[in-house]
């Protein structure tokens, strides 16, 4: 987290411990906290403040958008990316077992990138949401979210554009994005806040029904007393981060080409996933002739936190479907392996891996 998310969270964890929907002065507090972070948060995204539905995170922002528009009377056809997150993938799914949606795949060229000309074939009247993530979690693609909205409008002008900018904040300006969609979703822990608070952006005029019924909190559209605490924390990381993006980017995006490029020159069979548009903090690889699971374990010891697809898979390592849908050979997908930078990545730490990376890979070939 953030210093500044940190901080802004304990005092409240500490004082103001107030429920915002009570009427006496702690919850009084509570509200005016609660509605000072939304109007912050909306400056950030780029919308209303009535249009920000706060939420336990990412994934139920999701499920949120995904069940509550189709059960609102949204056409049950979802059309996908092949790479979306499991979020997006797994409700899908659950809604076409259950008999509750239709659902389409959008393909992606070997570059990670949204095939636009299949979409546009795929992306007609029959469609009523298209959900496709901003930045991909795992590779770090940045995908055409303007264009295909720009499919939409001629080919489904009925359709709901659903954007996981889960990925983006850190990354890119989410205000163009919000511009052009329908839905948002957001998740404080990708920027610095805390984990386990997130939002949807409901743009005015969208119909949806709620996913969490109780006492009414959120305009009617999520139930259950808010996490004030992390929610001004995830406001305050927001404004940091906006403020700071373009001096992060600048700095990490080098060190992250470094990173890649020492990793090629000192390991031969290994292969840059991404050559596409992708967020400066990605550094994805494949490493011929060995399988991850092996090389993270050994990277653990060297003190490399890394990963080797999307880390809510992780302690079940199976072969990327992000990767599969990109084209690459399941072999070489078999020696996956994530390393993400952020804000706080030093040039010390990527010494580190170019140390120990190759010199674990040397230890599994032999």
């Amino acid at each position: 987290m953030l210093p500044e998310a940190v901080d802004a969270m304990l005092s409240l964890l500490r004082d103001d411990f107030g429920n915002p929907s009570g009427v006496h002065a702690h919850a009084r507090r509570a509200r005016a906290v609660l509605e000072e972070s939304r109007d912050r948060l909306a400056e950030v995204i780029g919308c209303r403040a009535r249009e920000i539905v706060f939420t336990g995170g990412g994934t139920e922002a999701l499920n949120f958008a995904l069940h509550g528009v189709v059960a609102a009377g949204r056409s049950p056809v979802i059309a996908s990316s092949t790479i979306e997150h499991d979020a997006v993938r797994n409700t899908v799914a659950s809604m076409v077992r259950r008999g509750n949606a239709r659902a389409v795949e959008l393909p992606v060229g070997p570059d990670g990138v949204l095939d636009l000309s299949i979409a546009s074939d795929l992306v007609d009247a029959s469609v009523g949401v298209v959900a496709v993530m901003a930045v991909n979690n795992e590779v770090g693609t940045i995908q055409p979210i303007a264009e295909l909205a720009a499919i939409m409008r001629s080919n489904a002008p009925d359709a709901l554009l659903v954007v996981d900018a889960v990925q983006a904040m850190s990354w890119v300006d989410v205000r163009p994005l919000t511009r052009v969609a329908d839905l948002v979703a957001l998740s404080a822990h990708k920027f610095g806040g805390p984990k386990g608070t997130g939002c949807l952006v409901v743009r005015e005029g969208v119909a949806i029904e709620p996913l969490i019924h109780g006492g009414g909190q959120e305009r009617d559209r999520r139930s259950g007393t808010q996490n004030v605490a992390g929610i001004a924390a995830m406001a305050e990381a927001a404004v940091v981060t906006d403020a700071r993006r373009g001096v992060t980017v600048e700095r990490v995006g080098p060190m992250r080409d470094r990173l890649l490029a020492g990793l090629c020159a000192a390991i031969p069979s290994a292969v840059v996933t991404t050559v596409g548009p992708q967020a400066a903090g990605s550094a994805h690889v494949c490493i011929n002739g060995i399988e991850s699971e092996e090389l993270l374990i050994l990277l653990d010891r060297e003190g490399v936190s890394a990963s080797a697809g999307s880390a809510c898979a992780s302690g079940a390592l199976h072969v990327s479907p992000v990767l599969l849908a990109m084209g690459v050979p399941k072999e070489r997908a078999l020696g996956s392996v994530r390393l993400t930078l952020g804000a706080s990545s030093t040039d010390a730490e990527v010494d580190l891996v170019l140390e120990v990376l190759p010199r674990a890979v040397q230890r599994l070939l032999t």
